[in-house]
């Protein structure tokens, strides 16, 4: 049997996007309550009965959640373009070598825009 599972941690932080027109309102510093889900998935353990220990994600994920919350993300290194895209690579590209089993992350600015990263 193969399951999915994720897990989704939450930050605070302020940017801006330096590469939209003057005017855009994006254009302007503002900040977002972001929420970052991260998915994996694989066979089900026959005997633990389950993909992982949430806690494995938890472990690879954190130390960056807190490298980013209550920040202003352009200021974080490889986020000088913080876009929700970006933002989910980054943390892709900082997590899969210790997530194997990753599949995709998801970062969510807001209760209705939303960016799925699957890698490539």
């Amino acid at each position: 049997m193969k399951a999915e599972i994720s897990k989704t941690f939450r930050f605070e932080a302020g940017h801006y996007l330096p590469n939209v027109p003057p005017d855009h309102k994006c254009a302007r510093p503002h900040g977002h309550s972001y929420r970052v889900t991260v998915l994996v998935a694989g066979p089900v353990d026959q005997q633990l009965g389950w993909v992982m220990d949430f806690s494995k994600i938890k472990e690879a994920v954190e130390p960056l959640i807190r490298q980013v919350d209550h920040a202003s993300l352009n200021d974080v290194e490889g986020l000088t373009n913080p876009t929700s895209e970006t933002i989910a690579k980054w943390f892709w590209d900082r997590i899969r070598s210790q997530l194997p089993e990753l599949k995709a992350i998801s970062v969510h600015e807001s209760d209705t825009s939303c960016c799925t990263y699957r890698g490539g």
